[in-house]
């Protein structure tokens, strides 16, 4: 049996429902409004079980601390907010053949991280 399933259930949760990638703090501030007495070092063991289990997957910007998501949205992309710094999926496909590369050269993978700023964040007329 889990150490403290409430806390794990709090965390995963967290992730589930968020429908975006969220980084530590914010998975932190999410699980503690469900169960109040939730750690971060319990927040950073859990994530690492969870990645370990495949239910969740970090997700990677340059520069910056891994966020979390789900494991089973597949293939997507993301746009991080220039202004609030949140981070959000983006599941438009952009097929290989579309992409530039030099004659000879074959995409096995790619990664693409839009920037900007999110619906929230721009300003109103």
């Amino acid at each position: 049996m889990e150490r403290n399933t409430r806390q794990r259930n709090a965390i995963l949760d967290a992730i589930s429902e968020a429908g975006r990638p969220l980084s530590t703090q914010e998975i932190l501030a999410a699980g503690q409004a469900v169960v109040p007495s939730l750690s971060i070092a319990t927040v950073y063991r859990t994530l690492k079980d969870l990645t370990a289990e495949s239910w969740i997957l970090p997700v990677k910007l340059p520069g910056e601390a891994d966020r979390y998501e789900m494991t089973q949205l597949g293939d997507h992309y993301h746009f991080k907010c220039s202004a609030c710094s949140r981070v959000f999926d983006i599941h438009e496909r952009i097929k290989k053949s579309n992409l530039l590369v030099p004659r000879d050269f074959v995409i096995e993978k790619y990664d693409l991280i839009l920037y900007g700023r999110c619906s929230e964040c721009q300003p109103k007329p």
